[in-house]
């Protein structure tokens, strides 16, 4: 067995060079790449470290806007959200600008409970056969819709499938239009916003039953593929540690469907 400190320096290195990603993404292309999948679910889940959130800079701006409405001769830049600048980027731009660093997340458990934590986000794409696809690691305050045009991006070049379906964090008009210029079908939980909700017809309900491989995938890599057990700190070396384990359960699943 190596020194720990020897062992840290060689984990380092994996982290950096991004080794169990490439590997990972490799996998999925070889055994899937050539198949059609009918069903990917995205989903966000919590990931806690053991490191204090990052502080947040206190950025004074050089000339603050003023309030009310615009002279006649000012003119003022639109402010687009997160997801309406993603739709005029690469997907490059969009992981760069997407915050990684340690901080405070809340977000609703499976049984509709707010639950907090210190860490970050981990964003999966999931096959209907429990194959990991896709994963993306942010702060653990970003939004689970902000991640669903990258993540659609990085699965569009590893897969081939049909259907898009996200719970209703994921409700927004862009991303629904984004998904139909892949060629997918969106499926979207409808978020009634304080209206009146829409609901799935009889075959959507059926379809978006195949979300729960998420949730299976979220399990799994927590209770038996280390993901309830990070123990290095900083995003580089915690989505390794992620990255590993997924790599495991990505075996292992694929291992399950030839038997």
């Amino acid at each position: 067995m190596p020194a720990p400190s020897t062992f840290s320096r060689a984990f380092d290195e994996f982290a950096q060079a991004k080794l169990a990603q490439r590997v990972h993404e490799a996998l999925v292309k070889e055994h899937l790449g050539q198949a059609l999948i009918g069903h990917i679910s995205r989903d966000g889940t919590a990931i806690a470290a053991r490191e204090k959130p990052a502080s947040k800079e206190k950025i004074k701006p050089v000339a603050q806007a003023k309030r009310g409405r615009p002279r006649k001769d000012e003119v003022r830049e639109p402010k687009l959200k997160m997801i309406a600048r993603q739709l005029g980027q690469s997907l490059s731009e969009m992981l760069a600008m997407l915050p990684k660093a340690c901080d405070r997340g809340t977000k609703c458990n499976a049984q509709g409970y707010k639950i907090s934590w210190n860490g970050y986000k981990l964003h999966l794409d999931t096959a209907d056969c429990g194959v990991v696809v896709s994963a993306l690691l942010t702060s653990a305050s970003v939004h689970d819709s902000q991640t669903a045009i990258p993540l659609a991006l990085m699965t569009q070049g590893r897969v081939t499938h049909c259907y898009d379906l996200m719970d209703a964090a994921y409700c927004s008009v862009e991303i629904r239009s984004h998904s139909r210029s892949l060629g997918h079908v969106p499926l979207i939980d409808h978020n009634p916003r304080g209206g009146e909700k829409i609901e799935f017809d009889p075959a959507q309900k059926q379809r978006y039953k195949e979300r729960s491989q998420a949730e299976r995938a979220n399990a799994r890599l927590k209770n038996e593929f280390g993901g309830r057990q990070v123990w290095v700190r900083g995003h580089t070396k915690v989505m390794s540690h992620l990255m590993f384990g997924l790599l495991g359960l990505t075996a292992d699943q694929l291992l399950r469907l030839l038997t």
